[in-house]
C-alpha cells in the first residue's frame, strides 16, 4: 500500500481525511495559491489542488499525494480569506440572507495516476442581524476561513439550507476521495 500524504495544514481537513481510516501524513505546499484567471472556476480551483499535490511529491515521489482546496462565491466574486475583520465582516453581510456556492475541488496524484475532481454545494445563510455579525467576528471563527465562516462551527446556526456536501463545505469532499482512494490509489 503507497503512503497517502496530505499537502494542507488544514486542522479540518486533517480531521475530514481521518474520516477515511487511511494512515496519512501531512506536508503542506509552499506555492503560491492564486487561481489560474483564465480558467473557470471549477477548472482554476481543481488546478490550484494540482499544484499543491504536486510541489510535495517532487519530495515523496513514491507517495500518493492529495491536494485540496475551497472557495466560496456569490454573484460571481471568489470570498477567500479575509484579510482582517472588516473584510470578514463586508463578507457576512454580502452572504446574510441568501444562497451561495462553496466549491471544493481536490486532486489525487501519484507517479503514476492523476484524479481531479470537485464537489458543488449551495448553501443558504438567514438574515444575520448586526449583533449576530459582531457576535461571530468576535468568536474568531471567520478569520482563516474563505467566505469568512466555517458551517461545523457557530455559523452552523446561520444556516438554512444545504444542498450538497456537508464534508465539502467544511473543506473536503470525503466519500468522493474515499472511492477513489479505495478504487485506484492505495490498493
Amino acid at each position: 500500500m503507497k503512503q497517502l500524504i496530505l499537502a494542507s495544514q488544514s486542522p479540518r481537513r486533517k480531521e475530514l481525511l481521518e474520516k477515511c481510516q487511511v494512515p496519512f501524513l501531512v506536508e503542506a505546499a509552499d506555492i503560491d495559491e492564486t487561481m489560474n484567471p483564465a480558467l473557470d472556476l471549477e477548472e482554476a480551483i481543481q488546478d490550484l489542488s494540482f499544484r499543491k499535490a504536486s510541489a510535495v511529491l517532487k519530495n515523496h515521489p513514491d507517495s500518493v499525494v492529495l491536494g485540496s482546496d475551497t472557495i466560496v462565491v456569490i454573484d460571481r466574486t471568489v470570498l477567500g480569506k479575509p484579510k482582517d475583520r472588516p473584510d470578514a465582516e463586508r463578507m457576512l453581510r454580502m452572504l446574510s440572507g441568501r444562497t451561495h456556492q462553496v466549491i471544493t475541488g481536490f486532486c489525487l496524484l501519484s507517479a503514476k495516476r492523476e484524479y481531479r475532481n470537485v464537489s458543488v454545494s449551495d448553501v443558504t445563510f438567514a438574515v444575520l442581524s448586526d449583533e449576530e455579525i459582531s457576535a461571530y467576528l468576535a468568536s474568531g471563527e471567520a478569520d482563516d476561513k474563505a467566505g469568512a465562516y466555517g458551517i461545523q462551527g457557530m455559523a452552523g446556526n446561520y444556516i438554512t439550507q444545504i444542498r450538497g456536501d456537508y464534508y465539502a463545505i467544511m473543506g473536503l469532499p470525503v466519500s468522493m476521495i474515499y472511492a477513489e482512494l479505495k478504487n485506484l490509489f492505495l490498493y
